[in-house]
């Protein structure tokens, strides 16, 4: 006792153990990261983000709201952890005209120029930190993909809903939306294999340098990615609508 008093009334001993607490605390977060720490980030990083963002998300709300003639928010279901559906949020980027027939135009004619500069600015992703802080998706993780898709995976790719679903993956600092279907599976997969603070960190650190070069943003055939059909060869897949 009479040790740790005269450790902490001077500099050098308070600097020891500001020391000693930071590597138990690093070798702790490794050995703990998937059962622990991984959520612990995801909730600390989430809510900090939000109270110092939220004079920025206040003014994308309003523009939003203004740019796109009313709700500025998309609201979408889709597959989270073991494939518990959950409303994923978003800033809308795509207006919802429709053609004479009724039905939505093309993701091309919807797309507005201050879309686009959320989707390139990856502004648009924001709200979900909100899906992080609640315990639906993660920082980091495979992307989560429509409902719809569920019944196209098989038993390999199904294996990207053992964790959550991530605001950035592996996948989209490897290329985003101009990479194939399999590709990104592929990466998915790697990545509930290998996860990992270390990892973690990686893949955030590409992600801001992704941002800042707008690599990847849209599919060379659409202004998103092309809709994923099923695990199907090449030149069938040219016949599904």
């Amino acid at each position: 006792m009479k040790f740790f008093k005269q450790l902490i009334s001077t500099p050098w001993g308070i600097a020891l153990l500001v020391s000693v607490a930071a590597i138990v605390w690093l070798a702790l977060s490794i050995l703990l990261y998937r059962p622990f720490y991984k959520r612990f980030y995801d909730i600390l990083l989430s809510a900090v983000a939000i109270v110092v963002l939220s004079p920025l998300l206040l003014v994308l709300t309003v523009l939003g709201a203004i740019k796109m003639g009313g709700n500025p928010i998309f609201a979408q279901e889709r597959p989270g952890k073991k494939e518990k559906i959950f409303r994923l949020i978003k800033f809308r980027t795509m207006t919802n005209k429709r053609g004479p027939d009724g039905e939505l135009l093309p993701d091309s004619e919807r797309l507005t120029g201050y879309g686009r500069f959320l989707r390139a600015t990856s502004l648009d992703e924001l709200p979900e930190l909100f899906n992080i802080f609640v315990g639906q998706m993660s920082i980091v993780g495979p992307r989560p993909l429509l409902a719809q898709y569920l019944p196209l995976y098989n038993e390999e790719q199904k294996k990207r809903h053992s964790v959550r679903p991530g605001l950035t993956g592996l996948a989209q600092v490897s290329g985003r939306n101009a990479i194939t279907w399999e590709q990104k599976f592929e990466k998915d997969l790697d990545y509930v294999c290998r996860r990992s603070l270390w990892l973690d960190i990686k893949i955030l650190w590409m992600t801001v340098v992704k941002v800042f070069r707008r690599d990847g943003i849209s599919h060379a055939e659409n202004v998103t990615m092309t809709p994923f059909a099923g695990n199907i060869e090449e030149d069938e897949r040219e016949d599904v609508p």
